[in-house]
């Protein structure tokens, strides 16, 4: 008899048997408060009817149609709707299943387009498990241990932690620009390099967002070396930060931008989006795959966007999750163990530290473990396991946030 691998562990108890909204119900019939999401999956909530109509729907109509051999009527429709919410200067876009796999096709694009083989990433961005993302992936060392070599042609600088290093904002983004610049001239030529990639927030690796500055900053060095700009926003995109894209907390506009995750509720899905010149620049035959754009998918995406339309939910992201991480900070000034609580929208960290400032992973552990008990499911990120972070699906309400925080009260003076 066969069996799931030992290595799946769960960061929660639950066997869940049923999901509605911001609720999921286990196989003891008890409810559960999900602040995971399915990792920012879950962007309508568990089984929103309309996604849920719209994937019956092409069910009986077309499960799998090739798009390498035929083309299908939601893999186009869902390209065109994109349109409405990219950048404009981004009209091309290319579907995949999963963020690796897409992460991986922007590095193939930039690759060709520019002649350049070196990617730049940041000190603690997380891009996928995959052999290609992971060698871009520096959020903790479970993604990138005993399995190299790594690919080549990676280079990392140092992202703007504020917190970690201990400065104000202007003084962290001016040092790593800085470590940057020096990077260019010395292991990381900028003649060599052909993108940099970035999270607008990091996930894994501590939910820290980007500041503007230095996405700006970025965009001004890539500009004047010709290096391409790749914004991954597998976790920030579809309205997850409370703008619809990450990215747009700053002036930039990236030459490639990432999807996935809150793309189709759900559903595998992911893509790239560049300009229809850049894309161009793709070498004939690299971009393909047997289940990519699957229509299903696609149909689901498309009631996806309807549903963030139409019930303001972009909006909803940006209100509630003012009102999440004004909450947390609440519970925050009362257990100095958690030393910080940041976020953008309805992505919110509680970084949990010892006295003396040194990350305390077992306090976050025990808060974590405490909350599922009292049936709020949250998890873990950062390089040490030390922050806990909230990932609410972006229907969520004033009253679900407010549960929401008198259960992570709870469990915090339950374990302090």
């Amino acid at each position: 008899m066969a069996q799931l691998s030992p290595l799946l562990k769960q960061a929660t108890p639950v066997q869940v048997a049923r999901g509605e909204g911001v609720y999921l119900h286990d196989t003891d019939g008890r409810r559960h408060l999900d602040f995971t999401a399915g990792i920012g999956v879950t962007s309508t909530g568990h089984c929103h009817p309309r996604v849920v109509a719209a994937a019956q729907e092409q069910v009986a109509t077309l499960i799998h149609g090739q798009y390498t051999t035929v083309m299908h009527q939601p893999l186009l429709k869902l390209a065109e709707r994109l349109g409405d919410v990219l950048p404009p200067a981004l009209d091309s876009v290319f579907f995949l299943n999963s963020g690796s796999e897409a992460v991986e096709a922007s590095v193939r694009l930039a690759r060709h387009a520019t002649g350049r083989a070196t990617i730049v990433a940041f000190d603690g961005g997380f891009h996928g498990r995959t052999m290609g993302a992971a060698a871009l992936t520096t959020s903790g060392s479970k993604i990138r241990a005993g399995i190299g070599p790594m690919m080549g042609g990676t280079a990392f600088a140092p992202f703007p932690y504020a917190f970690r290093y201990g400065w104000s904002e202007e003084e962290t983004v001016a040092f790593c620009l800085r470590e940057l610049d020096r990077l260019l001239v010395t292991a990381a030529p900028a003649s060599d390099v052909a993108a940099f990639i970035v999270e607008p927030v990091l996930g894994e690796g501590g939910y820290v967002p980007t500041p503007p500055a230095f996405l700006e900053g970025l965009r001004e060095r890539a500009d004047a070396h010709g290096i391409l700009l790749i914004a991954d926003e597998v976790q920030t995109g579809f309205g997850r930060t409370g703008k619809f894209w990450g990215h747009q907390f700053s002036s930039i506009t990236p030459d490639i931008l990432i999807t996935a995750k809150g793309l189709a509720s759900g559903f595998p899905l992911s893509g790239i989006a560049a300009s229809a010149e850049l894309m161009a620049k793709a070498r004939p035959g690299s971009q393909g795959g047997t289940y990519g754009g699957n229509a299903v998918a696609c149909a689901a995406a498309l009631a996806t966007l309807d549903v963030i339309e139409d019930e303001g939910l972009v909006a909803n992201a940006r209100a509630q999750g003012l009102r999440l991480r004004d909450g947390l900070r609440k519970v925050a000034a009362d257990h100095p163990g958690i030393a910080d609580v940041r976020g953008l929208g309805l992505m919110v960290g509680n970084e949990f530290c010892t006295p003396d400032g040194a990350p305390d992973a077992a306090a976050a552990t025990r808060a974590h473990a405490a909350a599922a008990e009292k049936g709020l499911l949250l998890l873990t990120c950062g390089p040490w396991g030390n922050v806990v972070r909230m990932i609410p699906p972006l229907i969520v309400t004033a009253d679900q946030v407010d549960e929401g925080v008198g259960l992570w009260s709870e469990a915090v003076a339950a374990v302090s």
